[in-house]
């Protein structure tokens, strides 16, 4: 399924306060995981008014490895 979208910018949350954002150039199945392009590490907060995590802070990566036992949710970023 993760195959389908590459090329495009994804969201990789690893636990309810920190994920990756990057371009998705890769999917691995032995071991399985995924590899990220321009890749930038972000801090999500959410709150009693909004639960819906928000993106309150970036450090940039270049590429970078994540192995999918560490991912709780991959979202697809529309772009326009």
């Amino acid at each position: 399924m993760l195959e389908r979208s590459v090329g495009k910018k994804v969201l990789v949350i690893l636990d309810r306060d920190m994920g990756y954002e990057g371009e998705l150039s890769a999917v691995s199945q032995h071991p399985p995981g995924i590899w990220l392009n321009n890749a930038s590490a972000v801090v999500l907060r959410g709150t009693l008014a909004n639960p819906i995590p928000q993106i309150i802070g970036r450090e940039k990566r270049s590429e970078l490895f994540i192995h999918l036992n560490s991912v709780l949710r991959v979202e697809v970023i529309a772009t326009e």
